[in-house]
């Protein structure tokens, strides 16, 4: 008996299973996603460009080497423009509509303090770049970060003012509305007092602002050894500006906040003999960190990598050393395995998370010199 259909049904059939077998040889590989948020325009897009480089680096080895659980990474990038409530919505969407399995960011701490909630109660572990301020990884089990703390960095300061400056009367600036500026102006006045050190004036201003001077005239008339101003480069240039202009000649220094290329391009050299910590310099001469230098300016043509690019490569290969340790990446189980980091052999340094899921390693301290930053000393508090 004839069918009524235009073809046989076995030839039906056997087309059929020619579609299904062609469709399964020409789907793209599952991959696993990685998310991303961070400052790529707006005022603080320095540390969130520079960080996305080292972060596509470093998957795009991995992809080279074959990806991870015999899967290809796959990168979903969100920029929050450098403005308050954009992380929130940023991280929504990377883990409710892209499924990524983990995130990574920010730089500053007031975005990881929007996004880390969201990612809490995901159940998705989160690895802050830059974020200082100890509040961040206090939200919730599944916050990490992969930089050193407030405290830590405050104490940095603290010591470096005291020991290598020699300074015994120090002054504060602080952008009152940064938690990452308050909190570093907080423990650099705990340690640079308990040295024996006499904090003598303390001021404030609110990010964005562009006039210092009254405050920097303040600041004058307490003779200062040292002004520590532990804002974000933007206005830090400004604030060196403004105090060479005032007379005020004396060193003035920084936390991880001030590194970016912006603050040599708008300080001139108002900026030179400054100083400031970081996690990270591309002078450094052990063999890893040569390679990476090597390998991030043939990627970015010539450009020398800063703390925060490091920083993001660093972040992508410990999460990926931790979904290969477990062998999938589920959420808790990713979560428990980045917190059983120790010593991981870093750019950074050798990083161990911490049972308050902070990263600790070592400092360095850059100083601008000759239009120029360069590695001046490492420190440990």
């Amino acid at each position: 008996m004839k069918s009524s259909l235009p073809f046989p049904l076995s030839r039906l059939g056997l087309l059929a299973v020619a579609a299904l077998a062609f469709a399964a040889c020409t789907r793209q590989p599952d991959t696993i996603k990685l998310g991303h948020y961070g400052s790529l325009t707006g005022k603080e897009a320095a540390f969130g460009v520079a960080t996305r480089k080292g972060v596509l680096l470093a998957i795009e080895e991995i992809n080279l080497k074959g990806g991870v659980l015999g899967h290809p990474l796959e990168y979903l990038v969100e920029d929050v423009q450098s403005k308050a409530g954009e992380s929130a919505t940023a991280v929504k969407k990377l883990i409710s509509r892209d499924k990524v399995v983990a995130v990574i960011g920010a730089n500053a701490s007031a975005n990881s303090l929007e996004a880390a909630p969201i990612c809490q109660n995901a159940k998705t572990p989160m690895m802050a770049i830059s974020s200082t301020n100890p509040r961040v990884t206090e939200v919730g089990d599944y916050i990490f970060r992969i930089c050193f703390i407030d405290p830590f960095q405050g104490a940095v300061l603290g010591k470096f003012a005291h020991d290598s400056l020699h300074a015994k009367r120090v002054a504060l600036l602080t952008a009152v509305n940064s938690p990452y500026s308050v909190g570093l102006s907080d423990v650099l006045r705990q340690d640079f007092t308990a040295r024996g050190g006499e904090i003598v004036a303390e001021q404030k201003y609110a990010e964005g602002d562009k006039d210092f001077r009254a405050q920097l005239t303040a600041i004058r008339t307490a003779k200062p050894d040292v002004i520590a101003a532990t804002g974000f480069y933007s206005e830090a240039a400004l604030i060196c500006i403004q105090a060479r202009a005032l007379g005020l000649d004396v060193p003035i220094i920084g936390g991880d906040g001030w590194e970016a290329p912006q603050l040599i391009e708008l300080g001139g050299k108002a900026v030179e003999g400054t100083y400031y910590s970081t996690y990270f310099s591309a002078e450094n001469n052990a063999p890893e960190v040569r390679s990476f230098v090597e390998r991030y300016r043939a990627r970015w043509g010539g450009e020398v990598p800063e703390a925060v690019s490091a920083l993001g490569y660093d972040a992508v290969y410990l999460i990926v050393q931790a979904m290969k340790k477990i062998g999938t990446t589920d959420g808790p189980k990713l979560r428990d395995a980045i917190a059983a980091t120790k010593n991981f052999p870093g750019v950074t340094g050798q990083t161990t998370i911490d049972e308050k899921r902070n990263s600790t390693k070592a400092a360095v301290m850059l100083a601008v010199k000759n239009g120029r930053t360069g590695f001046f000393e490492s420190v440990t508090p």
